[in-house]
């Protein structure tokens, strides 16, 4: 996606084709991947942040750069959120980066950095519980207030990726479905702090099957989903993509599950 901006050069005033700009925490895999491959594919600049993945992050840019003939309009940002001092080194390559200052702002930060377990209640550790909560919560919280003025700039959205667990019990996750109730009701709220300079939004991607072990873990959930099949990365890529794009579109969650959360 491209738009005109203006800007004065030498006393004339010129206009010039910028780009939109979106930061993707975790990024390197999954529906992290999926969402960098579309928005690039789309015409968006794309930061993809990652801890460890950074081969997998290198893949993305390089596929792109094959099948365009053309250097890939992104950037790999590698940080560990766990990280007081990573966290904020990471916000301020963003606020300082020229990408960013040149297109007017931020206009996309998608929180997709997230941590997945299932460990029974009973033996599930402090160290476990606040993980979860800082990556899924303190994390999110941090990044969009560091990163405020050039979401504001940028007339951006932020979306929060959750899950699909409201209203179910699941065995075996408390420690993950209560961070990711915390950062539902997060976005909730900044939909209505931020209004109306920044849009919130909330995707809950169903049972998307990207690797292996999800393939058993979500087995008997596939069973039940209305339309018949599993769903997969890019299905999740294109509802976050249809959020960016609806520009009315504040404080709703999506839920991405092939009907699954509406199922007896």
């Amino acid at each position: 996606m491209v738009f005109l901006r203006a800007l004065m050069r030498g006393g004339r005033l010129e206009l010039f084709m910028a780009q939109r700009v979106a930061l993707i925490t975790g990024g390197g895999k999954r529906i992290g991947a999926a969402t960098a491959s579309l928005l690039m594919n789309n015409g968006w600049f794309v930061f993809i942040h990652v801890r460890n993945s950074v081969a997998e992050a290198e893949e993305i840019i390089s596929q792109f750069e094959q099948q365009n003939s053309s250097k890939a309009p992104a950037e790999i940002l590698r940080a560990d959120l766990n990280n007081d001092g990573a966290l904020e080194a990471l916000i301020q390559t963003i606020c300082e980066h020229d990408i960013v200052k040149t297109n007017g702002g931020l206009h996309a930060l998608i929180h997709n950095a997230s941590i997945y377990s299932s460990e029974d209640y009973e033996s599930v550790s402090l160290e476990n519980l606040r993980l979860n909560n800082r990556i899924h919560i303190e994390v999110p919280f941090l990044l969009t207030q560091g990163l405020l003025t050039q979401l504001k700039a940028g007339q951006g959205c932020v979306i929060g990726m959750i899950d699909t667990s409201l209203g179910r019990a699941w065995k075996g996750l408390s420690q993950y479905t209560a961070s990711k109730a915390g950062l539902r009701q997060l976005m909730m709220n900044l939909a209505g702090d931020l209004a109306p300079e920044i849009r919130v939004n909330c995707v809950a991607p169903g049972a998307i099957l990207a690797a292996e072990w999800e393939s058993e873990n979500f087995a008997s959930i596939v069973e039940k989903v209305p339309l018949g099949r599993a769903g997969e990365p890019n299905d999740v890529a294109k509802a976050i993509l249809f959020l960016l794009e609806s520009t009315y579109l504040s404080g709703q969650i999506i839920n991405v599950d092939g009907g699954w959360s509406v199922s007896p």
